[in-house]
């Protein structure tokens, strides 16, 4: 004799279906893996695509609002090779040696500036492109996440200027102390640029490491048991980005980054205690 469907249902659940259960048909209550698999490689290349476009869009606003400042912000990047020629009773004024040269470093001045200003937005977009491999949980942390990348970059690129670029040209102007300097404006540029936007991208160290940590590719037992290691890469890494051969310059860009590393382990630590506490 066939079995109807209600009689089923009469057998096993009292007369009554089954109640979906809690967060709708799937059972997704927010603590649910995330499914990148709605996602083809078509469509990472597309969402990939209008992020470099938004991106590149915040940092051609950011670009024009530094331009009226032009003037501004060169006297402030000048600032402290002007103060050490003037302690060592030398001319204090760049020079150039091609026509366009103010120009150009006018506009690249302007854009590293745009950078800055408009550094919130891009790490908007740089968390619209990687949440969708976030727990739903873990998504609400957007405004965080945007706030504290922005402050450690622009710390980053403050200390470079207030600290570790200055004492980079003291020892480099002391150090050749029987030349006579004759410092251009791009060179000047070139070094400004590579000290202080790389003090601010590796200031974002923490960030990465929390990153890793919720994308579980990381651990902080991991971190601490390699410490070591992380040191010496860090070693390496200021020995790159120090235009001085000397310990102590070097001491200037190490230090801060290995506190960086273990601030990175802490904030690791709270990310794997916080996701704990929601899955009990």
């Amino acid at each position: 004799m066939a079995v109807e469907e209600d009689d089923i249902y009469d057998y096993d659940y009292g007369g009554k279906p089954p109640s979906p259960p809690p967060g709708g048909e799937s059972g997704n209550s927010g603590d649910e893996p995330p499914d990148m698999s709605k996602m083809s490689f078509l469509d990472h290349l597309e969402e990939l695509r209008r992020r470099i476009f938004y991106s590149l869009f915040g940092m051609l606003g950011g670009f024009l609002v530094c331009w009226t400042f032009a003037d501004e912000l060169y006297a402030g990047l000048a600032l402290p090779i002007t103060g050490i020629l003037q302690e060592m009773n030398l001319p204090d004024q760049l020079v150039y040696t091609n026509p366009t040269a103010p120009f150009n470093l006018y506009v690249k001045l302007a854009f590293l500036a745009g950078i800055f200003v408009s550094s919130p937005f891009l790490l908007y977009q740089v968390w619209n492109f990687i949440s969708p491999g976030l727990y739903p949980k873990e998504k609400r942390y957007a405004i965080p996440f945007v706030l504290f990348c922005s402050l450690l970059f622009i710390s980053g690129g403050v200390f470079a200027y207030m600290v570790a670029f200055p004492a980079a040209l003291r020892f480099l102007l002391n150090f050749a102390s029987q030349f006579q300097p004759f410092i251009t404006v791009n060179e000047y540029f070139k070094l400004a640029t590579t000290i202080i936007l790389g003090m601010a991208l590796v200031f974002e160290m923490p960030i990465l490491i929390v990153f890793l940590t919720l994308l579980r590719v990381m651990t902080p037992q991991f971190l601490l048991r390699n410490f070591r290691y992380a040191v010496l890469l860090i070693c390496v890494l200021a020995a790159v980005i120090t235009p001085t051969p000397d310990v102590l310059t070097m001491s200037l860009f190490a230090v801060p980054l290995i506190a960086l590393y273990f601030l990175g382990i802490g904030l690791s630590y709270l990310v794997l205690w916080k996701r704990k506490r929601s899955e009990d």
